[in-house]
């Protein structure tokens, strides 16, 4: 069974993404949206905590906090929000992490 684990919550604020990394297993995805996205920065804290996974980052939020995506850890992917509507779809259950 696969689970998209979605983290909202910076790395530098809460423990959310590290706690979650935890759970994932190799047939699930973590998607970063609002603050969460922070965590996909190469330069950030959270980028080695990463490796390994399936990331996928909210567009939208990257370009509302002004991230740019060369600024990213590499092979995260981009989604739009029909994108995060696929990503449901195509998961066997949703944790939201906060």
């Amino acid at each position: 069974m696969s689970m998209l684990h979605v983290v909202n919550k910076s790395p530098y604020e809460r423990n959310s993404l590290y706690t979650c990394v935890g759970y994932c297993r190799e047939s699930d995805t973590l998607l970063l949206i609002e603050d969460g996205v922070y965590a996909a920065l190469a330069a950030g804290k959270a980028a080695a905590k990463l490796e390994g996974l399936k990331v996928a980052a909210l567009g939208s939020d990257l370009k509302a906090r002004g991230i740019a995506e060369d600024k990213l850890v590499e092979g995260i992917e981009i989604v739009d929000y029909a994108g995060f509507v696929d990503l449901v779809e195509t998961t066997d259950r949703v944790q939201s992490w906060l």
